[in-house]
């Protein structure tokens, strides 16, 4: 078993990326004021300018919810700009190596973002993935993943290079079993953050309407962009009742 240990111990690191407070929300605001309606990407300065603002309003928010929702260790988030050249247009959630969440926004996202709607939004959605603990239960589900797969190909009689090929493939698969459930749960989530920090995540939403829509493909990452829009429909239905 000791080629198994070392496999798994390579798929954790491939995996690896990915008190209740009491003061009041902010009251939310019946639109962001801060940028133009949906149009052109932005220049750098611009999309900077927009990321500073927005990040003002929904840092304290997100923080709020992760202290209430107790379910990650950590609630101090960073929030950076990902300023590498040549990076395609992404945000990501991770950890550092003290466990502390940092939200990435690749300066190519900020430029696409095309309003603050937008922008906090997808930054609300990155934040309830920490939030709502997905990286360590992707972590887990890839480890079984990885396991059982390694334990099977060992069992069949496949050799070292078998094993590790069939413990990254059980890892993918593991990984993903539960991926489009964890985007739904981080629109939800992201959609109220967004909210409570004076945006509107139905104009937010709108972000969706420039991506390839994945549909249901077959062990993908994500679900259909009409799927989430709903999700942040209901929401939004939720909390105007309320």
């Amino acid at each position: 078993m000791r080629a198994m240990r070392s496999g798994l111990v390579w798929v954790a690191a491939l995996w690896l990326a990915g008190c209740v407070a009491t003061t009041p929300y902010p009251e939310p605001l019946p639109g962001s004021g801060i940028a133009a309606p949906a149009g052109p990407v932005l220049s750098p300065a611009a999309g900077e300018a927009n990321f500073a603002a927005v990040v003002a309003r929904v840092e304290p928010v997100a923080e709020q919810y992760c202290r209430e929702f107790r379910r990650a260790a950590a609630c101090d988030f960073r929030i950076v700009i990902d300023d590498r050249p040549g990076q395609p247009a992404n945000a990501f959630q991770t950890l550092d190596r003290a466990g502390r969440p940092i939200l990435a926004f690749t300066s190519a996202l900020l430029a696409d973002a095309r309003n603050a709607d937008e922008l906090a939004f997808v930054m609300g959605h990155e934040a309830a993935h920490h939030i709502l603990g997905h990286i360590p239960q992707q972590q887990s589900s890839a480890m079984t993943g990885a396991l059982v797969a390694g334990i099977l190909a060992q069992a069949s009689g496949a050799g070292q290079q078998g094993i590790e090929v069939a413990q990254q493939m059980g890892a993918a698969v593991g990984a993903r079993s539960y991926s489009k459930d964890f985007e739904l749960e981080a629109d939800a989530l992201g959609a109220e953050i967004a909210y409570r920090a004076g945006f509107d995540p139905l104009r937010g939403a709108a972000f969706f309407d420039r991506l390839p829509d994945p549909g249901d493909q077959f062990l993908g990452s994500h679900p259909a962009n009409g799927q989430r829009k709903a999700v942040v429909r209901r929401v939004m239905a939720q909390l105007a009742g309320s």
